[in-house]
């Protein structure tokens, strides 16, 4: 079981984001947080600490760089069960983050755009949310990641039931599901830029698609199907 006592925020779509956020504050959770995320929490009376004050770096790069920092990805990626993790987070005064809720810009929303220009779409891809998900996903056993608004419930009934603990099962079906979003939303961007160059047969090439719907049977109606749709913009070039 996982004890949530630390929660890193950043979130493009903040749908549901209030609500959440005040269970994890109302059950003591610390929350760290960023950019408008911050401002929106902060503006709605939730306390939140801003990810440059915990770290001691500031936001640069017109926030490019925001949570790309040993204090973040230590208290991510740091494992109690390992030898010298223990001693390393405490020589480096690096506390535990036990909850990532990352949903990432908008990149294939932003390419589905009329006449979208290059900069625009490259401004619109997410390096540290990325990072994020997959530093707390690689330490699944320790910190729970969402990536999902829809997953908001399942983490508060979780804790709900559990006295603020998640279980490990929970978080290992979560960290999945964020795996499967970074590998999605890398090869949207792939494929969108191979698609800028015209390059008809690329050395390299990959698939992202999501499920649309279940179909009633397969090619026969003993067998299951479904439906898959890519999720990444189809453009002419």
């Amino acid at each position: 079981m996982i004890k949530i006592q630390r929660a890193l925020i950043s979130v493009s779509d903040k749908t549901g984001l209030v609500e959440f956020a005040k269970f994890l504050s109302s059950k003591g959770v610390e929350i760290l947080s960023t950019g408008g995320t911050l401002a929106t929490l902060t503006q709605n009376g939730i306390k939140a600490i801003p990810v440059e004050e915990y770290t001691g770096s500031p936001e640069i790069l017109s926030g490019r760089v925001k949570t790309l920092h040993p204090k973040i990805h230590g208290g991510l990626l740091g494992n109690p069960d390992m030898p010298g993790h223990k001693e390393d987070l405490a020589n480096n005064n690096i506390p535990s983050i036990d909850l990532v809720i990352v949903n990432l810009y908008p990149f294939v929303e932003t390419i589905k755009k009329p006449n979208v220009s290059l900069e625009e779409a490259i401004e619109n891809i997410d390096i540290g949310g990325p990072s994020l998900l997959r530093s707390g996903s690689k330490n699944y056993k320790h910190t729970v990641v969402v990536t999902e608004i829809s997953d908001y419930a399942l983490v508060q009934s979780e804790m709900e039931n559990n006295n603020g603990f998640v279980p490990v099962k929970t978080s290992y079906s979560l960290a999945i599901k964020a795996f499967s979003v970074t590998a999605m939303y890398d090869s949207s961007i792939s494929n969108y830029l191979v698609g800028l160059t015209g390059e008809k047969f690329p050395d390299k090439i990959t698939f992202a698609f999501k499920k649309k719907q279940n179909l009633r049977y397969g090619e026969n109606p003993h067998q299951k199907a479904a439906f898959y749709e890519p999720v990444y913009a189809k453009n002419e070039f």
